[in-house]
Protein backbone atom coordinates (compact mmCIF):
# COMPACT_ATOMS: atom_id res chain seq x y z
CA UNK A 1 0.00 0.00 0.00
CA UNK A 2 1.19 3.39 -0.89
CA UNK A 3 2.47 5.87 2.22
CA UNK A 4 -0.87 7.93 2.17
CA UNK A 5 -0.69 9.31 6.23
CA UNK A 6 0.70 12.17 7.06
CA UNK A 7 1.52 13.68 10.31
CA UNK A 8 0.03 15.88 13.20
CA UNK A 9 0.81 17.22 16.16
CA UNK A 10 -0.22 16.02 19.58
CA UNK A 11 -1.89 18.77 21.25
CA UNK A 12 0.89 20.64 23.17
CA UNK A 13 3.47 18.01 23.26
CA UNK A 14 5.58 18.75 20.66
CA UNK A 15 5.20 15.43 19.34
CA UNK A 16 4.43 14.43 15.71
CA UNK A 17 1.69 11.74 15.39
CA UNK A 18 0.17 9.78 12.60
CA UNK A 19 -3.01 11.29 11.63
CA UNK A 20 -4.98 7.88 11.66
CA UNK A 21 -3.53 5.56 14.54
CA UNK A 22 -4.39 2.01 14.87
CA UNK A 23 -6.12 0.15 17.56
CA UNK A 24 -4.87 -3.24 18.27
CA UNK A 25 -8.00 -3.98 20.81
CA UNK A 26 -9.03 -7.15 18.27
CA UNK A 27 -5.70 -8.61 18.57
CA UNK A 28 -5.99 -11.92 20.92
CA UNK A 29 -9.26 -11.08 21.44
CA UNK A 30 -11.74 -14.62 22.34
CA UNK A 31 -15.16 -14.04 20.26
CA UNK A 32 -18.47 -15.23 22.19
CA UNK A 33 -18.24 -18.44 20.31
CA UNK A 34 -14.46 -18.68 21.67
CA UNK A 35 -12.53 -18.02 18.66
CA UNK A 36 -9.59 -15.43 18.48
CA UNK A 37 -10.91 -12.68 16.57
CA UNK A 38 -7.14 -11.58 15.68
CA UNK A 39 -4.36 -14.20 15.87
CA UNK A 40 -0.67 -13.61 15.88
CA UNK A 41 0.23 -13.96 12.20
CA UNK A 42 -3.37 -11.62 11.06
CA UNK A 43 -2.01 -9.09 13.72
CA UNK A 44 1.67 -8.73 12.02
CA UNK A 45 -0.36 -8.63 8.42
CA UNK A 46 -2.35 -5.72 9.81
CA UNK A 47 0.74 -3.89 11.35
CA UNK A 48 2.83 -4.37 8.12
CA UNK A 49 -0.28 -2.83 6.41
CA UNK A 50 -0.79 -0.09 8.68
CA UNK A 51 3.27 0.66 8.39
CA UNK A 52 3.35 0.42 4.47
CA UNK A 53 0.48 3.39 4.60
CA UNK A 54 3.05 5.50 6.63
CA UNK A 55 1.27 5.12 9.57
CA UNK A 56 3.58 5.59 12.80
CA UNK A 57 1.61 5.64 16.02
CA UNK A 58 -0.05 2.36 17.43
CA UNK A 59 -2.30 1.69 20.73
CA UNK A 60 -2.76 -0.52 22.61
CA UNK A 61 -3.75 -2.44 26.34
CA UNK A 62 -2.34 -4.51 28.84
CA UNK A 63 -5.48 -5.95 29.00
CA UNK A 64 -6.11 -6.48 25.11
CA UNK A 65 -5.85 -10.48 24.66
CA UNK A 66 -4.39 -11.18 28.15
CA UNK A 67 -1.49 -9.38 27.22
CA UNK A 68 -0.98 -10.93 23.89
CA UNK A 69 -1.67 -7.77 21.94
CA UNK A 70 1.65 -6.09 23.24
CA UNK A 71 3.41 -9.34 23.40
CA UNK A 72 2.95 -9.61 19.39
CA UNK A 73 3.93 -5.89 18.56
CA UNK A 74 6.90 -5.95 20.56
CA UNK A 75 7.72 -9.13 18.13
CA UNK A 76 6.86 -7.27 15.48
CA UNK A 77 8.78 -4.41 16.57
CA UNK A 78 12.11 -6.35 16.77
CA UNK A 79 12.64 -6.18 13.02
CA UNK A 80 12.13 -2.22 13.14
CA UNK A 81 13.91 1.14 14.79
CA UNK A 82 11.92 1.41 17.55
CA UNK A 83 11.88 5.46 17.45
CA UNK A 84 10.22 4.88 13.95
CA UNK A 85 7.03 4.54 16.09
CA UNK A 86 4.69 5.72 18.57
CA UNK A 87 3.53 3.51 20.85
CA UNK A 88 0.59 4.26 23.23
CA UNK A 89 -0.30 2.02 26.04
CA UNK A 90 -3.65 1.88 28.91
CA UNK A 91 -4.03 -0.18 32.37
CA UNK A 92 -6.37 -0.19 35.16
CA UNK A 93 -8.25 -3.43 34.45
CA UNK A 94 -7.84 -6.70 36.28
CA UNK A 95 -4.77 -8.46 34.62
CA UNK A 96 -4.75 -10.97 38.12
CA UNK A 97 -7.49 -13.19 39.18
CA UNK A 98 -8.35 -13.16 43.15
CA UNK A 99 -5.70 -10.32 43.63
CA UNK A 100 -7.02 -7.14 45.27
CA UNK A 101 -4.16 -5.34 43.86
CA UNK A 102 -4.45 -7.05 40.60
CA UNK A 103 -6.26 -3.31 38.94
CA UNK A 104 -7.12 -0.17 39.94
CA UNK A 105 -4.80 2.53 39.93
CA UNK A 106 -2.89 1.92 42.99
CA UNK A 107 0.63 2.62 43.13
CA UNK A 108 1.62 -0.86 43.29
CA UNK A 109 -0.78 -1.86 40.75
CA UNK A 110 0.44 0.45 38.43
CA UNK A 111 4.52 0.17 39.48
CA UNK A 112 3.86 -3.99 38.45
CA UNK A 113 2.32 -3.28 35.70
CA UNK A 114 4.28 -0.40 33.68
CA UNK A 115 7.51 -2.97 34.23
CA UNK A 116 5.32 -5.67 32.28
CA UNK A 117 3.79 -3.70 29.85
CA UNK A 118 7.77 -2.68 28.80
CA UNK A 119 8.75 -5.82 28.77
CA UNK A 120 6.51 -7.85 26.84
CA UNK A 121 6.41 -4.37 23.84
CA UNK A 122 10.03 -5.19 24.31
CA UNK A 123 10.84 -1.08 24.70
CA UNK A 124 12.19 1.14 27.19
CA UNK A 125 9.52 3.19 27.09
CA UNK A 126 6.03 4.34 26.01
CA UNK A 127 5.28 7.63 24.23
CA UNK A 128 1.59 7.55 25.87
CA UNK A 129 0.84 6.13 29.08
CA UNK A 130 -2.89 5.87 29.56
CA UNK A 131 -5.01 5.66 32.33
CA UNK A 132 -8.02 3.15 31.23
CA UNK A 133 -10.60 4.53 33.86
CA UNK A 134 -10.84 6.63 36.45
CA UNK A 135 -9.81 4.69 40.08
CA UNK A 136 -12.32 6.19 43.24
CA UNK A 137 -10.39 4.40 45.51
CA UNK A 138 -6.92 5.54 44.60
CA UNK A 139 -6.38 9.64 45.60
CA UNK A 140 -5.81 11.54 42.43
CA UNK A 141 -2.97 12.97 44.50
CA UNK A 142 -1.18 9.69 44.37
CA UNK A 143 -1.92 9.07 41.15
CA UNK A 144 -0.20 11.82 39.95
CA UNK A 145 2.67 11.26 42.24
CA UNK A 146 2.99 7.77 40.56
CA UNK A 147 2.59 8.24 36.93
CA UNK A 148 5.21 11.32 37.22
CA UNK A 149 7.34 9.08 38.45
CA UNK A 150 7.35 7.09 35.29
CA UNK A 151 8.29 10.14 33.63
CA UNK A 152 10.92 11.32 35.73
CA UNK A 153 12.44 7.58 35.65
CA UNK A 154 12.16 7.66 31.55
CA UNK A 155 9.47 5.14 31.15
CA UNK A 156 6.58 6.85 29.75
CA UNK A 157 6.90 10.31 28.13
CA UNK A 158 3.56 11.57 28.05
CA UNK A 159 0.52 10.87 30.13
CA UNK A 160 -3.05 10.26 28.61
CA UNK A 161 -7.00 9.92 30.26
CA UNK A 162 -9.25 7.44 28.37
CA UNK A 163 -12.94 7.32 28.81
CA UNK A 164 -13.80 10.14 30.91
CA UNK A 165 -17.07 11.78 29.90
CA UNK A 166 -18.86 12.89 31.44
CA UNK A 167 -16.45 13.56 34.42
CA UNK A 168 -14.31 16.15 32.63
CA UNK A 169 -13.43 17.43 36.42
CA UNK A 170 -11.49 14.73 37.43
CA UNK A 171 -8.90 15.79 34.38
CA UNK A 172 -9.01 19.29 35.46
CA UNK A 173 -8.53 18.05 39.25
CA UNK A 174 -5.55 15.92 38.41
CA UNK A 175 -3.89 18.35 36.54
CA UNK A 176 -4.42 20.88 38.96
CA UNK A 177 -2.17 19.01 40.96
CA UNK A 178 0.28 18.48 38.68
CA UNK A 179 0.74 22.29 38.72
CA UNK A 180 0.99 22.87 41.83
CA UNK A 181 3.23 20.38 42.59
CA UNK A 182 5.34 20.29 39.19
CA UNK A 183 4.85 16.98 37.83
CA UNK A 184 3.52 15.68 34.39
CA UNK A 185 0.45 16.35 33.86
CA UNK A 186 -2.54 14.41 30.92
CA UNK A 187 -1.84 15.98 27.59
CA UNK A 188 -3.97 13.27 26.17
CA UNK A 189 -7.25 11.93 26.02
CA UNK A 190 -9.30 8.67 24.87
CA UNK A 191 -12.96 9.27 24.41
CA UNK A 192 -15.75 7.93 22.20
CA UNK A 193 -16.92 9.76 19.48
CA UNK A 194 -18.34 9.30 16.48
CA UNK A 195 -20.78 11.03 14.38
CA UNK A 196 -23.83 9.06 16.49
CA UNK A 197 -21.81 8.85 19.66
CA UNK A 198 -21.29 13.05 20.46
CA UNK A 199 -21.34 12.74 24.08
CA UNK A 200 -18.30 14.84 24.44
CA UNK A 201 -19.20 17.63 22.00
CA UNK A 202 -20.20 20.45 25.06
CA UNK A 203 -18.06 20.28 28.11
CA UNK A 204 -15.62 17.81 27.14
CA UNK A 205 -14.63 18.66 24.25
CA UNK A 206 -14.20 22.34 25.14
CA UNK A 207 -11.99 21.82 27.81
CA UNK A 208 -9.53 19.71 25.70
CA UNK A 209 -9.55 22.70 23.39
CA UNK A 210 -8.92 25.90 25.77
CA UNK A 211 -5.73 23.48 27.38
CA UNK A 212 -4.79 22.53 24.00
CA UNK A 213 -5.23 18.56 24.89
CA UNK A 214 -4.88 16.18 22.30
CA UNK A 215 -8.24 14.14 21.61
CA UNK A 216 -8.13 10.33 19.94
CA UNK A 217 -11.36 9.55 19.54
CA UNK A 218 -12.14 5.85 19.87
CA UNK A 219 -15.07 3.61 18.06
CA UNK A 220 -14.87 6.49 15.34
CA UNK A 221 -17.10 4.14 12.71
CA UNK A 222 -19.96 3.23 15.99
CA UNK A 223 -18.79 0.07 16.05
CA UNK A 224 -19.16 -0.42 12.38
CA UNK A 225 -22.29 1.02 12.08
CA UNK A 226 -21.15 3.70 10.41
CA UNK A 227 -19.19 1.82 7.60
CA UNK A 228 -23.46 1.40 5.81
CA UNK A 229 -23.45 -1.92 6.26
CA UNK A 230 -26.59 -1.73 8.19
CA UNK A 231 -30.01 -1.13 6.80
CA UNK A 232 -33.37 0.21 8.62
CA UNK A 233 -35.46 -3.03 9.11
CA UNK A 234 -32.95 -5.87 9.14
CA UNK A 235 -31.02 -5.92 12.24
CA UNK A 236 -27.99 -6.99 12.76
CA UNK A 237 -26.24 -9.87 10.67
CA UNK A 238 -25.20 -13.18 12.27
CA UNK A 239 -21.34 -12.94 11.18
CA UNK A 240 -21.04 -9.43 12.64
CA UNK A 241 -19.11 -9.11 16.03
CA UNK A 242 -21.40 -6.35 16.86
CA UNK A 243 -23.81 -8.97 17.86
CA UNK A 244 -21.56 -9.67 20.95
CA UNK A 245 -21.96 -6.44 22.67
CA UNK A 246 -25.05 -6.52 25.07
CA UNK A 247 -27.19 -4.04 23.97
CA UNK A 248 -26.01 -2.82 20.56
CA UNK A 249 -28.98 -2.94 17.93
CA UNK A 250 -30.82 -0.78 20.94
CA UNK A 251 -28.16 1.74 20.97
CA UNK A 252 -26.83 1.98 17.15
CA UNK A 253 -30.00 0.55 15.05
CA UNK A 254 -32.02 3.69 15.51
CA UNK A 255 -34.02 5.73 13.23
CA UNK A 256 -32.07 8.93 13.98
CA UNK A 257 -28.89 7.30 13.57
CA UNK A 258 -29.72 6.12 10.33
CA UNK A 259 -30.84 9.52 9.06
CA UNK A 260 -27.13 10.52 10.00
CA UNK A 261 -26.09 7.46 8.15
CA UNK A 262 -28.05 8.89 4.89
CA UNK A 263 -26.49 12.07 5.16
CA UNK A 264 -22.81 10.46 5.43
CA UNK A 265 -23.94 8.26 2.36
CA UNK A 266 -24.69 11.27 0.28
CA UNK A 267 -21.44 13.03 0.93
CA UNK A 268 -19.49 9.58 0.23
CA UNK A 269 -21.60 9.50 -3.27
CA UNK A 270 -20.31 12.97 -3.86
CA UNK A 271 -16.56 12.22 -2.47
CA UNK A 272 -16.66 8.93 -4.13
CA UNK A 273 -15.94 6.93 -1.06
CA UNK A 274 -17.04 4.72 1.21
CA UNK A 275 -19.43 5.36 4.36
CA UNK A 276 -16.34 4.05 6.08
CA UNK A 277 -13.95 6.57 4.57
CA UNK A 278 -16.79 9.85 5.01
CA UNK A 279 -16.56 9.17 8.83
CA UNK A 280 -12.86 9.11 9.14
CA UNK A 281 -12.46 12.04 7.13
CA UNK A 282 -14.75 13.87 9.11
CA UNK A 283 -13.01 13.16 12.13
CA UNK A 284 -9.41 14.03 10.02
CA UNK A 285 -11.20 17.46 9.68
CA UNK A 286 -12.37 18.27 12.93
CA UNK A 287 -10.69 21.25 14.32
CA UNK A 288 -10.48 19.83 18.03
CA UNK A 289 -9.56 16.00 16.73
CA UNK A 290 -5.86 14.95 16.93
CA UNK A 291 -6.65 11.39 15.03
CA UNK A 292 -9.31 8.88 15.33
CA UNK A 293 -8.25 5.31 16.01
CA UNK A 294 -9.25 2.65 13.49
CA UNK A 295 -9.06 -1.23 13.80
CA UNK A 296 -9.90 -3.97 11.44
CA UNK A 297 -10.07 -7.64 11.31
CA UNK A 298 -9.08 -7.81 7.84
CA UNK A 299 -6.52 -6.55 5.57
CA UNK A 300 -8.81 -5.10 3.01
CA UNK A 301 -10.99 -3.38 5.73
CA UNK A 302 -7.80 -1.49 6.98
CA UNK A 303 -6.64 -0.73 3.64
CA UNK A 304 -10.20 0.67 3.37
CA UNK A 305 -9.91 2.84 6.35
CA UNK A 306 -6.53 4.09 5.92
CA UNK A 307 -7.96 5.69 2.46
CA UNK A 308 -9.68 7.93 4.25
CA UNK A 309 -6.42 9.82 4.66
CA UNK A 310 -6.75 11.02 0.85
CA UNK A 311 -10.47 12.31 1.42
CA UNK A 312 -11.00 16.01 1.51
CA UNK A 313 -14.28 17.23 2.67
CA UNK A 314 -15.44 20.84 1.27
CA UNK A 315 -15.69 23.22 4.53
CA UNK A 316 -20.22 22.53 3.16
CA UNK A 317 -19.86 18.61 3.47
CA UNK A 318 -18.08 18.89 7.26
CA UNK A 319 -21.15 21.67 8.19
CA UNK A 320 -23.43 19.18 6.56
CA UNK A 321 -22.02 16.20 8.72
CA UNK A 322 -21.30 18.40 11.49
CA UNK A 323 -25.60 18.94 11.85
CA UNK A 324 -26.47 15.39 10.86
CA UNK A 325 -27.83 14.80 14.50
CA UNK A 326 -26.40 13.39 18.00
CA UNK A 327 -26.43 9.97 18.92
CA UNK A 328 -29.35 8.92 20.94
CA UNK A 329 -28.34 7.58 24.68
CA UNK A 330 -25.55 10.66 25.07
CA UNK A 331 -26.43 11.23 28.16
CA UNK A 332 -26.05 7.50 29.70
CA UNK A 333 -22.62 7.31 28.37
Amino acid sequence: MDEIIDSVPMGRTGLEVSEIAFGTWRFGRETAEGNLETDRERAHELLDTYESAGGRFIDTADVYGGGDSEQWIGEWLEDRDREDFVIASKIYWPTREDDPNGNGLSRKHLRRQIDLMLDRLGTDYLDVLYIHRWDEATPARELMRTLDGFVQDGKVNYLGASTFVPNTWRIAEANELARQYGWEPFTVTQPRYNLVDREIEGEYMDFCSEHDLAVFPWSPLAQGFLTGKYERGEGTPEDSTASDTDGWEDRYLTEENFDTLDVVREVAEEVDASEAQVALAYQRAHPDLTAPIVGARTVEQLEENLRAATVDLSDEQFERLEAAGDGPFADLA
